[in-house]
């Protein structure tokens, strides 16, 4: 079976190289100055927040973002979704390590996650149907 991405063009491969650059960089650089700023653990998350923040910048001012970027990207996280099959499995492994304690952290986690599911599912169904809690419509006001 052939592999789809041996068919694209060097455009595609040109974009893909971009956006791994793109990414390493903005990591490199949040890890020099997390490090000067005496916090190096904070590097992945300084990383993430600032490349999100250039990007959006990058958006609103261009109107949009480059056609290689988009596509490069979208390649780049259907495909490393993979990656976080190990840590699910590790996180497995831990949560039935706790013993005695697993019931009520799991307890914790479902709730935390039910909870603000639940709110974000009614807040879309009274948006979805164009109403208040009053009941009113507000889709030919």
């Amino acid at each position: 079976m052939k592999s789809p991405y041996l068919t694209k063009s060097p455009i595609f491969w040109l974009g893909m190289l971009a956006t791994v650059c793109i990414v390493i960089g903005v990591r490199e650089l949040a890890l020099v100055v997390c490090t000067a700023l005496g916090m190096p653990t904070a590097t992945n998350i300084v990383g993430l927040v600032s490349l999100f923040a250039v990007l959006m910048g990058v958006r609103f001012i261009k109107g949009g973002l480059p056609n290689w970027l988009s596509s490069s990207a979208s390649v780049l996280l259907v495909d490393s979704g993979f990656a976080f099959l190990p840590v699910s499995a590790g996180a497995g492994i831990l949560l039935f390590g706790l013993g005695s304690d697993l019931l009520a952290v799991s307890a914790v986690i479902v709730l935390s996650t039910m909870i603000p599911l639940w709110a974000f599912a009614k807040l879309s169904q009274n948006w979805l149907k164009g109403t208040d809690d009053k009941g009113e419509n507000h889709a030919n006001s």
